[in-house]
C-alpha cells in the first residue's frame, strides 16, 4: 500500500469511527497501521473488559474470533464487529467441545481450567478460565486434592505445574503454531548476541519447558529473564532499567514496547515468531468493516451465560 493510501485510510477510519460511535480495539500483535488507529490496544481479555466500560455501543475488534467471541459474553447489550472471519488461532482449534466433553467424561471429579484462547463453545463447558498472567493463581485457588484438567496449551500448562507443584494436573496437547516455534535456539543465539540484554518471555512459548527450572530462578545462562504474559512484558521493560530486550513472543508487540520505550532496544527472539491470522486484519478491512458495518459477532445466550460463569470466576480470584 503506497503512503498516500494509507495516510487516506488512517484519516477515513478516524473519521468512520467518530462518525458511527465505534470504538476500535486492537491486540497486541496487530500490524503497526491498524494499532495506530484504534482507540485502546492490550491483551484480548484486558480489551473485552474495558469495551464493558466505554459509552460505544459498537466495539470494532482487530485481533482473532476467539477475542470479539469474548468481547461479545462480557458485552452482550453492545454489537462486536469483527474485520475478517478468516482471521482464526490455531491454539483455539486445538481442541473442540466433543473432545473436552470425552475428557471431562474421562475425569468426572477432575476441574477443568482454560486458556482464554478458546472458543464461546469450549469457554462454557469450563469451571475456570485464566490467562497467561492469571493461570498459576486460578490454579492455586483450586483444592490440592482435585484434579485438574488444563487446556488447551501444553507449553503454558507445563508452566503452571511447575510453578504450582501440581501432580495431579492433566494437560492438553494444544500449541500456538507461532510460540511453539521459538526454540530454545533461536533464545540462546540472540542472548549471545547482546551480553547486556534482559530475556521476556511469554509462557506459551516451546522454549520455556527446558529453560524452566533456571528461569524459576530468576536467571538462564547468567542472564536476567522474566515469564510474562503481553501486558506484563509491557510493564516490566517500561519499568525496568535494562536498555535491551530480547523479546520472545509475536513480533506485533515490539512496536508498541518501542513507541512506549523510545531510549530503548527490543529484539525479536526470533523474526519468523509471526501469526499470520492476526496479520489477516489490515486497514482496507478496518475501513470496510466501518463501512459496511461488518462481521457481526454474536454468541447465542445459553453458551454466553455458561461462558461468562467460568470467566466471572476467573475474575474473582485474579
Amino acid at each position: 500500500m503506497q503512503v498516500q493510501d494509507t495516510s487516506f485510510l488512517k484519516n477515513e477510519i478516524m473519521r468512520l469511527k467518530k462518525e458511527k460511535d465505534v470504538v476500535i480495539l486492537a491486540h497486541n500483535y496487530e500490524i503497526p497501521d491498524v494499532q495506530d488507529v484504534s482507540d485502546f490496544t492490550g491483551d484480548s481479555l484486558g480489551l473485552s473488559r474495558l469495551a464493558a466500560t466505554v459509552p460505544q455501543k459498537t466495539i470494532l475488534f482487530c485481533g482473532v474470533h476467539f477475542m470479539a467471541e469474548t468481547a461479545s459474553i462480557i458485552s452482550p447489550e453492545k454489537r462486536v464487529l469483527l474485520p475478517s472471519l478468516e482471521a482464526g488461532c490455531s491454539l483455539s482449534d486445538s481442541i473442540t467441545v466433543e473432545e473436552l466433553r470425552n475428557w471431562k467424561k474421562q475425569h468426572p471429579n477432575a476441574i477443568s481450567v482454560g486458556y482464554v484462547n478458546t472458543t464461546a463453545e469450549i469457554k462454557s463447558e469450563l469451571d475456570y478460565c485464566c490467562t497467561s498472567s492469571n493461570a498459576v493463581n486460578v490454579v492455586k485457588a483450586i483444592p490440592e486434592d482435585k484434579e485438574i484438567l488444563f487446556l488447551p496449551d501444553m507449553f503454558l500448562g507445563s508452566y503452571v505445574a511447575k510453578m504450582t507443584g501440581r501432580k495431579n494436573m492433566h494437560i492438553w496437547a494444544g500449541e500456538c503454531h507461532v510460540h511453539a516455534g521459538i526454540t530454545p535456539e533461536d533464545v540462546t543465539k540472540k542472548l549471545e548476541s547482546m551480553n547486556d540484554a534482559e530475556f521476556v518471555i511469554h509462557p506459551e512459548c516451546s522454549c520455556t519447558t527446558p529453560m524452566m527450572y533456571d528461569v524459576a530462578d530468576g536467571s538462564y545462562d547468567d542472564k536476567k529473564v522474566s515469564i510474562l504474559s503481553t501486558e506484563g512484558m509491557l510493564n516490566h521493560v517500561s519499568k525496568s532499567k535494562s536498555k535491551n530486550f530480547v523479546v520472545a513472543t509475536e513480533t506485533g508487540i515490539l512496536y508498541r514496547m518501542k513507541k512506549q520505550n523510545p531510549d530503548k532496544t527490543f529484539i525479536p527472539a526470533s523474526e519468523k515468531a509471526e501469526c499470520e491470522y492476526m496479520k489477516m486484519i489490515t486497514l482496507e478491512k478496518v475501513y470496510d468493516a466501518l463501512i459496511h458495518e461488518k462481521t457481526v459477532i454474536t454468541v447465542p445466550k445459553e453458551i454466553a451465560d455458561k461462558a461468562r460463569l467460568a470467566i466471572d470466576r476467573m475474575l474473582e480470584i485474579s
